[in-house]
């Protein structure tokens, strides 16, 4: 597929690009006090699906995703979520709570005049799809999760598995204040290009895309943004209301995932009163990106099973 560029409403030309052929729209919305950039795109009556990115992505990390969903009858709302490329990057780490973040996927639902929508989650965005399930669990119609664990799993993992530990070595870094933002600055962002590339099969991340990435993070603020999650979930644990997930919820993980071990894929699963788990072999953390067919055909099936 082609791609073009989304025209913002405040006339400045979006950088990413969504399939060709879908009518998307690049607009802002003010959520839970926050403004946040969100591509949307599907008829407005139609069944409607959250798809949240994680680290170090934006929507465009979804756009593989969009244009299939949508060709299916769905509505599907991308934000860059807080702290992110477009979006509004508070200061303090405070804001970056995950009570925070899921309350601001709570009022983009209700700012597209709905009181519930199927969720999905990649990365850091699955983190927060969870946290929405456990806190407000009549704002998730279906839960879908990629490459991202439960929290009382992951903190469980984190006790008692000496491996999940040392794959967990940079979030440890990104407690420093300042120096992290530079080592990632560092030679035109290589770590954080090296996150991206090196960890995902061979030519999954094209120069073009990477170059997009960069744009996104070299945007006033956005490093410091992004790292304050990572810093926010040490300083202030999550703490939701309950550990177990009553909406229908598929956990679809690749095995070959360098940051997480496997063994969190099914302890994940565990925790969900209606739980399907998809294990991808061959496939690293960056399912979105790696099996961007098979995981649309998963959801759309998850989808329809409501």
């Amino acid at each position: 597929m082609g791609a073009y560029d989304l025209s913002l409403n405040d006339g400045v030309r979006d950088e990413s690009a969504v399939p060709m052929g879908v009518d998307a729209r690049s607009t802002y919305r003010i959520v839970n006090g926050t403004r946040l950039h969100v591509v949307e795109a599907g008829g407005e009556s139609d069944p409607l699906v959250v798809l949240l990115h994680g680290f170090p992505e934006f929507w465009y990390g979804w756009r593989k995703q969009i244009g299939p969903l949508v060709e299916a009858g769905y509505r599907v709302l991308v934000p860059d979520q807080r702290g992110y490329n477009r979006s509004e990057k508070p200061t303090a780490v405070s804001a970056y709570r995950g009570s925070e973040l899921s309350r601001d996927i709570v009022d983009l639902i209700e700012s597209d005049d709905r009181n519930e929508a199927s969720v999905v989650g990649h990365d850091w965005g699955g983190i927060v799809a969870w946290d929405l399930a456990l806190r407000f669990p009549d704002t998730v119609e279906r839960l879908a999760i990629v490459n991202a664990p439960h929290p009382t799993a992951y903190r469980r993992q984190l006790l008692a598995n000496p491996e999940q530990l040392r794959r967990s070595w940079y979030a440890v870094l990104f407690q420093l204040p300042w120096l992290p933002e530079r080592v990632c600055r560092y030679d035109d962002y290589r770590l954080l290009e090296r996150s991206l590339r090196n960890l995902a099969a061979p030519e999954t991340f094209t120069d073009d895309e990477l170059a997009r990435y960069r744009r996104a993070w070299d945007r006033d603020g956005a490093l410091t943004g992004m790292l304050n999650w990572y810093r926010a979930a040490t300083r202030y644990p999550p703490n939701p209301p309950t550990d177990r997930v009553d909406a229908p919820t598929l956990v679809v993980w690749g095995e070959d995932d360098a940051a997480l071990v496997p063994a969190l894929a099914v302890d994940s699963a565990d925790y969900c009163v209606d739980g399907r788990l998809e294990l991808l072999s061959g496939t690293s953390h960056w399912v979105p990106h790696e099996e961007p067919t098979r995981l649309t055909e998963l959801l759309l099936e998850h989808f329809a099973d409501g």
